[in-house]
């Protein structure tokens, strides 16, 4: 057990800050802090909710909320959580569990850097058997 070396990834988060200036351009401060607000605490109950339903192993729905998800990271300007989320859609796709557990563990890891200000999202996640 000497040579066991436990990896810690990393992951560089992508982030596009023009959808933010353009909702920003569009409705004044007050305005777009609101829209962005609500934006990424709908995301993050979006994520916390994917988080249950791969706990639970209920993946009926999963395809809708990952695609809910993508757009959702897309209209923010998360590119690297939005670019994740499909890689795991098509991993469900191809009924790939192996590389689902793995994107799923890199989605979590995407989310809880993009979304680390929610405390209580990132303790929801981490209770995530995968």
């Amino acid at each position: 057990m000497e040579n066991v070396v436990a990896l810690r990834p990393k992951e560089r988060v992508r982030q596009d800050a023009e959808p933010i200036a353009t909702i920003y351009q569009n409705l004044g401060t007050s305005g777009a802090e609101q829209v962005v607000t609500r934006a990424l605490g709908e995301l993050a109950l979006t994520m916390a909710g994917l988080a249950a339903h791969v706990r639970a192993h209920e993946m009926g729905d999963l395809l809708r909320q990952l695609r809910r998800l993508q757009r959702m990271a897309e209209n923010l300007g998360m590119v690297s959580l939005g670019l994740v989320a499909g890689d795991l859609r098509v991993c469900m796709d191809r009924s790939d569990t192996t590389a689902f557990a793995a994107v799923w563990a890199r989605l979590l890891r995407i989310a809880e850097r993009s979304l680390a200000s929610d405390k209580a999202l990132i303790a929801q996640m981490d209770q995530t058997p995968f």
